[in-house]
């Protein structure tokens, strides 16, 4: 189980699809390592790039901030490095390891590539990007004619993905919940974690106590 001597769990933990203030703020203050931004315009938690200037100013110093996209051209891309002051590129679409490795190249940014999981076989892509990347998504994959590619508030079979390891580091998502995720954590070994829907209200809409709830149920510290 990932932590110290005590055993108890000490995740890194990324809190994804802020759009208020006051939430960014609440996971900075939880202790979130990550905050996330959607620049996807199907998803309720969809901001513009001007919006995450402004945003960002409540995450400190040491809290990275992690620019969501599907599929996006280098316009967008452009648009997001340019106008919000992004730590990270998170690519959580369909994209190719060689748009990885440009995209990468391109930008002079860390690359988080999502994969998609629900069976044995989906389990063979994290080979393919784990080299062209910097970090991986392991998340559940979206039910087939799916608005979204990721925050359905869905899971995976743990097991898939148990004890694995490669040669970057990975983060857990999918189904995520603050009564879930220190059993997801035992069974997988993962020493980062992502939620979005697991700590809203409505889709789309955080909730302060639960961000609390979550980042305490995932490192072990006080809520």
């Amino acid at each position: 189980m990932p932590g110290g001597a005590s055993g108890k769990p000490n995740a890194a933990v990324k809190i994804c699809g802020l759009k208020d203030p006051a939430h960014v703020q609440a996971a900075a203050d939880a202790g979130a390592r990550y905050v996330g931004f959607v620049f996807f315009p199907k998803s309720p938690r969809h901001v513009a790039p001007d919006d995450v200037a402004a945003l960002a100013e409540y995450a400190p110093f040491g809290v990275a901030k992690v620019a969501l996209t599907v599929n996006a051209d280098d316009a967008l891309l452009d648009e997001i490095t340019t106008k919000a002051p992004i730590d990270m590129l998170q690519l959580h679409g369909a994209e190719t390891p060689e748009r990885v490795a440009y995209v990468k190249a391109r930008y002079g940014l860390p690359v988080m590539k999502a994969i998609g999981i629900a069976a044995e076989e989906d389990v063979a892509q994290i080979d393919l990007y784990a080299p062209v990347a910097d970090q991986l998504l392991i998340d559940a994959k979206a039910p087939r004619g799916a608005d979204l590619p990721g925050g359905n508030g869905i899971s995976f079979d743990w097991r898939l993905v148990q004890r694995k390891y490669w040669p970057c580091p990975w983060m857990l998502a999918g189904g995520l919940t603050p009564e879930n995720v220190a059993e997801a954590m035992r069974l997988t070994g993962a020493k980062q974690v992502d939620v979005s829907s697991g700590v809203e209200s409505a889709p789309g809409e955080k909730n302060a106590r639960l961000i609390a709830d979550f980042v305490a149920a995932a490192t072990g510290r006080p809520a």
